[in-house]
C-alpha cells in the first residue's frame, strides 16, 4: 500500500529577531575573552542565516517574563531545567494544534477522516502531551490512535513518517496528521564555549505538519508519493553530535568535525540506498537536505557533487528561520512541494542528520495534479 503526503503546512512564533540582534545579545551576556567575542561575533556572520523565531520576549524588550536576568553583577541568571520545560509546557500546545489545523484544511480531508496522530519534538515534554492536545484541539475521535516520538533531534521527521507509512501499509483507511514542534530557543545557553556558543547561533523555534494516507490525491492536489525510508550510522562519528539533559537546561556537543564527517561518508551510503531502491544519484532531481548548518550543506553538495543552486531551499529556509531541529524539513519540503516548474513523478530524495551521528533519509515523487499516482 502506497502511502502520499497529501499536504504540509508550517508555522513560526509571531517574535522574529534578527541574526545580528542576537548575535549582540549573545556577545554581552555569554561570559569569556576577546577571544570568545571573536569566535562568537564569526560564528554568526557566517551562519548564512539572517532571522529566526522565538516564544522568548527577552530581545523584544518584554519584561513581563524574562528568561535570562543580569545579576547586577556583571552575569545573567540562566532558567533551571525545569523552567525551560514548563515555558515548553505552555507554549507548544497552541502550536501543534494550529498547524496541525493547517495542515488538515490543506489536504481537503476533515477531522472526522483523522484516525491517527504522530507527534514529535525534542524540545520539551508534559503529559498529556501533545498528541492529546491535537486530537482535542481539532475535535477529532476519542479513538483517534496516537503516538509521540521524541528526543531524536533534527532528524525525526523520517521516523516519525515511517510510523506515518506503517499505519497506512496496514490499514488502506489511515489518515495520519503528523505534527512537529521544536521551540529551541528555550535551550539557549550562555556559556563560553564553542558547542554552547554554535547551538545558539543556529536554532530557531517553529512547527510544521502534514498530513500522510494511502488515499490517492485529489486530481487538483499536488503531492508527495513516499517511494521509500531509511537510515544509517555513520562510523566512527558516535561522539561527535550529542544531547544530554543537566540540571541547567540541555547540554549539546556539536563537533566542528561533523560536516567533515558528513562529506567523506554521506555519497556512497547514498548512493548504495538509492541503488537498493532501484534508483540512482544522477536520478535525483531535488535534494530536500536539513539545512544544520551552512557548513553541513556545503559538505553535502560537495560530497553529492551537486550543481551550486541545487541546495537553494534548504539555503533559503537556513537563511529565513534558522535550523529548527525536526520541523525544519517541514518548510523545506512545504517550498519543494509548491515550487513551479515540476513535473509529475520527479524524484525527491530528503536527509537529514543528528546524533549518533544519524542518517535519515526518504525518496519521494511529485504527484501533481493529473490523478494518477507518480
Amino acid at each position: 500500500m502506497t502511502a502520499h503526503i497529501h499536504s504540509i503546512a508550517t508555522a513560526v512564533p509571531p517574535l522574529r529577531y534578527t541574526q545580528e540582534r542576537i548575535g549582540a545579545f549573545m556577545e554581552e551576556a555569554v561570559p569569556g575573552d576577546e577571544r570568545s567575542r571573536r569566535l562568537l561575533r564569526r560564528m554568526y556572520s557566517q551562519s548564512g542565516i539572517a532571522y529566526r523565531h522565538s516564544v522568548l520576549g527577552d530581545l523584544a524588550g518584554d519584561v513581563t517574563e524574562p528568561f535570562f536576568t543580569p545579576d547586577g553583577a556583571g552575569r545573567w541568571r540562566t532558567p533551571t531545567t525545569g523552567q525551560r520545560n514548563a515555558r515548553f509546557s505552555r507554549a507548544a500546545p497552541a502550536l501543534f494544534v494550529d498547524v496541525a489545523r493547517d495542515a488538515l484544511a490543506r489536504s481537503g480531508l476533515t477531522p472526522a477522516d483523522v484516525t491517527h496522530v504522530v507527534t514529535v519534538s525534542c524540545t520539551g515534554f508534559f503529559n498529556p502531551g501533545p498528541d492529546f492536545h491535537v486530537v482535542r484541539g481539532l475535535g477529532l475521535s476519542e479513538q483517534t490512535q496516537r503516538v509521540h516520538v521524541g528526543f531524536m533531534g533534527c532528524y525525526a521527521l523520517f521516523p516519525a513518517l515511517k510510523v506515518a507509512e506503517a499505519f497506512c501499509r496496514a490499514d488502506a483507511r489511515a489518515v495520519v496528521l503528523l505534527v512537529s514542534v521544536e521551540l529551541c530557543s528555550l535551550h539557549i545557553q550562555l556559556k563560553a564555549d564553542h558547542d554552547a556558543m554554535l547551538g545558539g547561533c543556529l536554532f530557531g523555534d517553529g512547527a510544521g505538519a502534514m498530513v500522510v494516507s494511502a488515499r490517492t490525491p485529489r486530481a487538483a492536489q499536488t503531492a508527495l508519493t513516499i517511494r521509500a525510508l531509511g537510515g544509517l550510522l555513520l562510523p566512527d562519528s558516535a561522539g561527535a553530535m550529542a544531547w544530554s539533559i543537566g540540571d541547567d537546561g540541555f547540554d549539546i556537543v556539536l563537533s566542528s568535525y561533523v560536516p567533515d564527517l558528513i562529506q567523506a561518508h554521506i555519497q556512497p551510503a547514498i548512493a548504495t540506498w538509492l541503488q537498493a531502491q532501484a534508483f540512482a544519484l544522477p536520478q535525483v532531481a531535488r535534494w530536500a537536505i536539513h539545512p544544520g548548518g551552512r557548513a553541513i550543506l556545503d559538505k553535502t553538495a560537495m560530497a553529492l557533487g551537486l550543481a551550486p543552486d541545487a541546495l537553494a531551499v534548504s539555503r533559503g529556509v537556513l537563511h529565513d528561520v534558522g535550523n529548527l531541529s525536526s520541523a525544519t524539513l517541514f518548510f523545506v519540503l512545504e517550498r519543494m512541494l509548491l515550487a513551479a516548474p515540476a513535473q509529475t513523478g520527479e524524484a525527491i530524495c530528503g536527509l537529514a542528520f543528528g546524533p549518533g551521528l544519524t542518517v535519515e533519509m526518504g525518496l519521494f515523487a511529485r504527484f501533481a495534479g493529473d490523478g494518477a499516482a507518480a
